[in-house]
Parts: structure tokens; C-alpha cells; sequence
């Protein structure tokens, strides 16, 4: 399974790629991107199975890249990965947007092995 990652953050993005390799899946192929702008780019040469994407981050959040996404006709799994609570409103909006899931961090590996697999 191909996975890109997005997360202005690097400690995060470190997290979140320790997480995936704890989930126990074989196959992983995790590519990292600093925000949606670097995730288009990365996206022209790679197709991955899911997204995982921090909700707000510089240049291009997580929402815009998604809704970028789905412009383009792209119906790749996208999961947003947030540090903030995520509200209702939220939600919604991930929802309307065209995300599969939102997970709250800190998550565990098999929280995020069972997104995955849905």
C-alpha cells in the first residue's frame, strides 16, 4: 500500500510514519510532503492508496488540497490526522470535502490499521 503523508511538521510527519509501520501492514510505501503544494507535486509522479494530511498548515491546507483532489476527478482515500479536537463542524466539513475519516491524535496503531483497512 502506498501512503503520502502531509504534515508541515516534521516531528508529526516522523509520528505518523512510526505509526504506520507499527500497524503491523506489509507492503508500506510511505512518501512525505511539507503541505498540499508539496503534496500536488509529489502526487504528479506518484499514486497512492491513502492520504493522510494534517487539517492546517501553510501555503495549502489539508481541506484545500483535498477539495483540489477531487476537482481533478482523483478518488483516492483521504483521511485527515489532526492534533486539534475535532468538532462536528469539522467533521462536516471533512466530510463534504470528500474525506473518508478524521483521527484525533495521539491514535494508536490499531486505530489507524482499522481506517486504513475500511
Amino acid at each position: 500500500m502506498k501512503i503520502l503523508v502531509v504534515d508541515d511538521n516534521k516531528a508529526m510527519r516522523q509520528m505518523v510514519l512510526r505509526t504506520l509501520h507499527q500497524t503491523g501492514l506489509d507492503g508500506l510505501s510511505v512518501e512525505l510532503a511539507e503541505n498540499g503544494s508539496d503534496a500536488l507535486a509529489k502526487l504528479a509522479d506518484s499514486k497512492p492508496d491513502l492520504i493522510l494530511s494534517d487539517w492546517s498548515m501553510p501555503e495549502m491546507n489539508g481541506v484545500e488540497l483535498l477539495r483540489e483532489l477531487r476537482a481533478r476527478g482523483s478518488a483516492v482515500k483521504f483521511g485527515f490526522v489532526t492534533a486539534q479536537a475535532a468538532s462536528v463542524a469539522m467533521r462536516e466539513k471533512a466530510q463534504e470535502a470528500g474525506a473518508q475519516f478524521v483521527l484525533e491524535r495521539p491514535f494508536s496503531a490499531q486505530h489507524l490499521r482499522h481506517l486504513m483497512r475500511a
